[in-house]
């Protein structure tokens, strides 16, 4: 069944009283695959707090995220203050199934949350995030086992990528919203970070990881090892 009209008949059946609805994730970005989902995001005023469900309907799994109109909020609150706003990005993004006029004042406030971006680091917050690097990157050059190494490279991959966006003002992602939160970030450098650890899988060599890191960290002070604490009280 089409996605759209599967969404409806699922709304219709499982949650007959609610006001508002969207239809959210691949199925709408134009970027679904045989495993996809649907991301439903409902409004029920009834409720008295939010839960999240998954099922099978219309040969369909469905994850289904249901709010009333205040606990939507702290969701979007916390998924921005966790730098990965997965709700604001639901709403924002998704196409509008049902309630029309109720959801226009939601998404103005989902598309605000995305505009301001997280945060800005603290100093100790972008230290803490370089000796991080540091120890995972030390760990990958001295590494001689394969085994350790392909983990490693994982590890320094997600707190790279965490770093340039975050210092740069930008939402982080989670597994395959890593490369989607660079390309959205800057083309050139999504692609460059790819090919890199693309060619560290392929083939072992480790100098071009090495190199981009290296370049990461320059502009903030470089590796960092000695002189860090943490938790320490003077």
């Amino acid at each position: 069944m089409d996605p759209v009209e599967a969404a409806k008949r699922i709304i219709e059946k499982r949650y007959p009283s609610c006001k508002a609805a969207v239809l959210s994730g691949s199925v709408v970005r134009g970027e679904s695959t045989k495993t996809s989902d649907l991301d439903l995001v409902i409004f029920d005023q009834a409720l008295e707090s939010s839960y999240r469900e998954s099922y099978v309907e219309f040969e369909w799994p469905v994850e289904a995220f249901v709010h009333n109109f205040e606990s939507y909020r702290q969701f979007f609150q916390s998924d921005c203050k966790s730098g990965t706003p997965s709700m604001p990005r639901m709403v924002y993004e998704g196409l509008v199934i049902k309630g029309e006029d109720l959801l226009e004042p939601i998404k103005r406030e989902a598309q605000k949350l995305l505009e301001k971006g997280p945060q800005p680091l603290s100093k100790e917050e972008i230290e803490m995030r370089r000796y991080f690097i540091t120890d995972a990157l030390d760990d990958f050059t001295g590494s001689s086992k394969r085994s350790e190494e392909i983990f490693i490279a994982g590890v320094l991959a997600e707190l790279i990528h965490e770093f340039v966006l975050l210092t740069n003002g930008r939402y982080i992602g989670k597994s395959k919203w890593i490369p989607r939160a660079l390309m959205q970030y800057d083309p050139v450098f999504a692609a460059e970070f790819t090919s890199v650890f693309d060619e560290y899988y392929r083939t072992g060599r480790k100098d071009n990881v090495i190199a981009l890191t290296d370049s990461i960290l320059e502009p903030h002070g470089g590796r960092f090892f000695e002189g860090f604490s943490l938790g320490k009280k003077e």
